[in-house]
């Protein structure tokens, strides 16, 4: 499917903008500009530092896709989730776009996006997602009550922990990408850059 090309704001550090290194994400960058495509600008930060990328990507894929008590739909949506309380548009749009295509419902996603506790999503994915809630806005208030309370929703300590990293991670992500100024690119293209990340995950 074809993505218009929407003019993109420069990001705020044009001299990471500006110094790609050889790596896969210039390959990426050069392509799209030459195509005329929307791309996501976070790959002029992992081109910036191939090698932080390399480890960047490879923790991510590895903490987002693994196999786990918690299926990689719902760690996406973790990711959105975060990433919408954090307001930060990017990782809200793109991670909604692969939870959409990984549960296959993205009216859920973002009924879960706009309020979690009239959401219709089932009860005990909700208890998961309010520890989640609490873990990116209030981290230093959790005791082991609040994880106790995850376990008595259905959830064991790995599954806990598979939720914590994913937050933990798009909380650094949503800092990394508002800090320095990625925009976001059309709806269209959230959605059809997000199908390769859906099918394989972050390594590349």
């Amino acid at each position: 499917m074809n993505m218009l090309k929407t003019e993109q704001a420069s990001i705020f550090l044009r001299g990471v903008e500006e110094n790609p290194k050889p790596s896969v994400y210039r390959d990426l960058i050069e392509n799209a500009r030459a195509t005329g495509a929307d791309y996501w600008q976070i790959w002029h930060l992992l081109a910036f530092d191939p090698e932080a990328a390399h480890h960047l990507a490879a923790l991510s894929h590895t903490l987002m896709h693994k196999e786990c008590p918690i299926s990689p739909g719902l760690r996406e949506l973790i990711a959105a989730y975060t990433s919408s309380l954090n307001q930060c548009e990017f990782c809200m749009k793109a991670h909604a776009a692969v939870a959409s295509q990984l549960l296959g419902d993205e009216a859920l996603v973002w009924a879960v996006i706009r309020d979690l506790d009239t959401s219709y999503l089932n009860d005990k994915e909700k208890e998961l997602l309010r520890f989640v809630r609490k873990v990116t806005l209030a981290p230093s208030s959790i005791t082991a009550t609040d994880t106790q309370q995850v376990n008595a929703a259905g959830w064991d300590d790995a599954s806990i922990f598979y939720a914590i990293s994913a937050c933990a991670l798009f909380n650094f992500y949503n800092r990394w990408i508002s800090a320095t100024g990625v925009n976001p690119v059309s709806d269209e293209a959230f959605k059809n850059l997000a199908s390769r990340m859906a099918k394989v995950g972050y390594d590349r």
